[in-house]
């Protein structure tokens, strides 16, 4: 997987997250994993997982902020698809 360009954030998917967790799992489960493999996938895990939290967390906040325009009226300018 390619490491994006420092100071570059990679715009990653909350799925696509999730698909990888699910791998990471799934090689973990394998019984010829080696210890370092394992680490590894660990440590990617981990990270993909932070990753998830933080894309949820923004979305949340977005369902917050749209639930809370004062005029009731629905904003899409501060949604980043």
């Amino acid at each position: 997987m390619k490491k994006p360009a420092e100071g570059k954030v990679a715009k990653v998917s909350f799925r696509a997250e999730i698909e990888r967790l699910e791998q990471i799992v799934r090689a973990l489960e394998a019984n010829d994993v080696d210890l370092d493999r394992a680490l590894k996938l660990f440590e990617d895990g981990v990270r993909s997982l932070n990753r998830a939290r933080e894309l949820l967390q923004q979305s949340e906040l977005t369902v917050k902020r749209v639930l809370e325009e004062a005029d009731g009226s629905v904003s899409t300018d501060h949604l980043d698809f």
